[in-house]
């Protein structure tokens, strides 16, 4: 049975992308499933868009989800777009449903949660503690400080050399435009956003970053947004330092929180251990797939 495939018009527009929205609907106009595609138009992630799809689980192999897929890429091949990216929960019938598509799976996330409850705090204190020679921790609510908003732009470049396997994702620009966007979009949304950072004490300038996003309401998850050490700092141990820190924060700020969120290349396998030295407990695995087009 051919569901309806109805383009709808989506007002969720960042300063970094635009997305597409689709809805199906069965013969009696009940919505069945939805698809999402993002158009990244940032320099560098032109070529980019990412999927997300979703169907009923009585409506699955009755061809709803191949034919919102189908009205994804024909946008995306309209708007130019060289590959499409996706996500699915390992073992979830999407990971099954993409690799018959034609997508290749590229990349493994690891999601973990820390229980806020359940911190060990004398563990926590000492590593925070524990003097780093040479830097020291900043923080911030919001929007980065003028004053460091240069160096902190700076720093977004330790990401450069995540490790993404196989995925086309691009080169993503940080300037201190897009950080203060980044962050305006946090607030917009009603969501707390609060900011680590490891300072050289030789110059003053942003060496390694950490973010940590809350709920509006103060309970719930929080979720770790990025966290990165600039190359010619690393092998200090400032990343655990800087992650240990937010930790603290989150529980004295934010009493009603539950527990804190993070996901990780499998490949990462640095940050993988220091997730695990603060506490952090494994819950699922996810598999990004591409498709070229």
């Amino acid at each position: 049975m051919s569901s309806r495939i109805t383009p709808l018009t989506d007002p969720v527009h960042g300063p970094n992308s635009r997305r597409l929205a689709w809805l199906a609907s069965d013969a009696g106009s009940l919505p069945v499933g939805t698809a999402f595609l993002r158009l990244f138009n940032s320099p560098g992630q032109e070529h980019l868009a990412e999927l997300t799809l979703q169907v009923h689980p009585a409506e699955r192999r009755r061809h709803v989800g191949s034919q919102l897929l189908d009205a994804a890429l024909a946008a995306a091949r309209a708007d130019a777009r060289r590959c499409v990216i996706a996500q699915a929960e390992a073992g979830s019938p999407g990971d099954r449903f993409l690799p018959v598509r034609g997508f290749r799976k590229v990349l493994t996330l690891r999601f973990c949660r820390l229980s806020l409850a359940d911190t060990d705090t004398t563990a926590l204190a000492r590593i925070i503690g524990r003097p780093h020679a040479g830097y020291r921790l900043m923080s911030w609510h919001g929007t980065v400080p003028d004053g460091l908003a240069e160096t902190y732009a700076a720093s977004r470049h330790a990401m450069d050399d995540m490790p993404m396997d196989g995925t086309d994702y691009g080169t993503v620009t940080w300037d201190v435009d897009r950080v203060r966007a980044a962050a305006k979009a946090v607030g917009q949304r009603g969501d707390h956003l609060h900011t680590v950072v490891a300072v050289d004490a030789s110059d003053g300038s942003i060496a390694g970053f950490t973010e940590l996003v809350v709920p509006g309401d103060g309970r719930g998850e929080g979720q770790h947004y990025g966290t990165g050490v600039l190359p010619g700092h690393r092998g200090h141990g400032l990343g655990r330092w800087m992650k240990a820190e937010s930790i603290r924060h989150a529980r004295e700020h934010y009493p009603n929180l539950g527990g804190l969120l993070t996901d990780t290349a499998d490949g990462n396998t640095h940050m993988r251990r220091i997730n695990e030295s603060l506490g952090y407990t494994p819950t699922h695995t996810t598999h990004q797939y591409q498709l070229d087009l």
